[in-house]
């Protein structure tokens, strides 16, 4: 073949490649969600005459074209595989691979945020719990990337500094640190979430610090499918799954689990079993993040309550609470607004934890 003809077919080759991708670009149904990545994706912007002139209508329609691309999720593994292992390259759109782990590159600590998640707490404190007898407790949950990053060539926030600049927002809280019952292999490799059956010994330990003693011990029990975290469809690479464990006892089994979510009590289980076959399986643990949720122990050793302002970290582990006490009740103020609490929840000499991850509070613009 001559050298004219081989250009001859390059070019219609990728002519007629540039062709069928276009053609299967506006054939294909758009996707609403993408459920590998866990996001809502970029739908057919409106076409006005405004719209166009402000040139809003080409920049959301160029987002629209990325999110609906035909295989994109094959174009996505393609790209992710090369960048990683063809090109070595450390990290994919932030996504890095470390110790066997997945996770997401998050160095910036951002003030005004830990601003907004003190001013938040503020409120509740001076609004609730100033003139009440209530010990209020703070804890902070660590990415796992505290573990990841340390001593590595990956930037990474400075805990220390991080934890002391929120601890002095809200000083009027008792710190508690748990991060010396934790290592890296209490957390899933593909997801940010820790595991709730290497949570025992952290859940004692944040007990004792509020003056309650856990002794109990647990059954582990294998979830029958597998977990594909969020990192793992973020990375777009093809990862072995996690397992989710769940721990069950007596006492466990015998508490009653309420839901407040829709404004009337409905009885939800300890570990929703359809959720654990959902889209996200973590969202077993305690049906998810539910704005309003009580655990009542009937059998506990003591009338002790306590308050825990969260985010989904609590979900797996205020389980292993449960025995300590004889009602907790969980607010997520991610979904529910902090100055109705007044109408919900009744704040008196109770215990308070605030416990939060390192995540949340660096981006904390979610909490009302």
């Amino acid at each position: 073949m001559t050298e004219k003809r081989k250009n001859i077919v390059t070019v219609c080759l990728f002519a007629v490649a540039i062709l069928g991708l276009s053609i299967g670009c506006w054939l294909k149904t758009p996707d609403a969600y993408s459920d590998s990545e866990r996001r809502a994706l970029q739908t057919f912007p409106e076409l006005t005459w405004s719209t166009v002139m402000s040139g809003d209508f080409m920049t959301e329609f160029e987002l629209y074209t990325q999110d609906q691309f035909p295989a994109r999720d094959q174009f996505r593994t393609v790209k992710s595989i090369c960048a990683f292992y063809a090109f070595s390259r450390l990290d994919n759109n932030d996504i890095f691979i470390k110790d066997g782990h997945i996770s997401k590159l998050d160095y910036v600590q951002n003030d005004p945020m830990l601003d907004h998640a003190a001013e938040r707490f503020d409120y509740i404190y001076n609004t609730y719990l100033s003139s009440s007898d209530a010990d209020v407790y703070l804890s902070i949950v660590p990415d796992k990337n505290y573990f990841l990053n340390q001593n590595s060539i990956y930037l990474s926030l400075d805990y220390d500094r991080f934890v002391s600049d929120m601890r002095q927002r809200v000083d009027y809280m008792t710190y508690i640190d748990i991060t010396d019952t934790l290592s890296i292999d209490d957390y899933y490799r593909t997801d940010s979430h820790w595991r709730q059956e290497r949570l025992i010994d952290t859940a004692r330990d944040l007990a004792s610090a509020m003056g309650t003693e856990l002794t109990a011990e647990y059954d582990v029990n294998t979830l029958d499918n597998p977990f594909y975290g969020v990192y793992s469809g973020q990375s777009a690479l093809p990862l072995s799954p996690d397992q989710i464990r769940y721990l069950t006892n007596d006492t466990l089994d015998s508490c009653i689990v309420t839901s407040y979510d829709t404004g009337k009590p409905v009885p939800k289980p300890m570990y929703d079993m359809e959720k654990a076959h959902g889209k996200d399986p973590y969202e077993m643990f305690l049906c998810g993040s539910d704005a309003l949720l009580t655990i009542e122990n009937p059998n506990a050793a003591s009338d002790k309550e306590i308050i825990i302002f969260r985010d989904s970290y609590a979900s797996s582990l205020t389980p292993l609470l449960a025995e300590g006490y004889s009602k907790i009740t969980l607010i997520d103020i991610r979904y529910v607004r902090s100055d109705m609490l007044g109408n919900l929840v009744d704040f008196s000499g109770h215990d308070v934890l605030f416990i939060y991850s390192s995540t949340i509070l660096n981006n904390s613009l979610a909490l009302k």
